[in-house]
């Protein structure tokens, strides 16, 4: 709740949230004033096992960073607010910022 408090997904500036759990990663771009998710990929969805492998390391965190980028640019969406769910900035969660940067997102 803290925060979400401070880092709001607006129509311009949608917020990307990370999620992660022991073996996997889980990323969305939302829309918090319409409800909506607009982009969403996994460490889990089928076009993601096979690059990624069993379990979720900082080089697969920084393709899931890259594929969601590429996803949200192809859909018009260029800038975002990172919501890092309360995770310190280091490790897989840097991993998927970065790889958002490269392709093209904007913090």
């Amino acid at each position: 709740m803290r925060v979400r408090r401070k880092v709001v997904g607006t129509p311009d500036r949608p917020r990307l949230a990370v999620r992660r759990s022991l073996k996997h990663m889980y990323c969305q771009i939302i829309d918090d004033y319409r409800g909506r998710t607009l982009v969403s990929i996994a460490t889990t969805m089928k076009n993601m096992r096979g690059e990624t492998g069993a379990h979720c390391s900082t080089e697969a965190a920084r393709e899931v960073g890259k594929k969601l980028a590429e996803t949200a640019v192809n859909k018009g969406i260029k800038k975002v607010v990172f919501d890092r769910s309360g995770y310190k900035y280091h490790g897989r969660i840097k991993a998927v910022a970065e790889g958002a940067r490269e392709a093209g997102l904007e913090f």
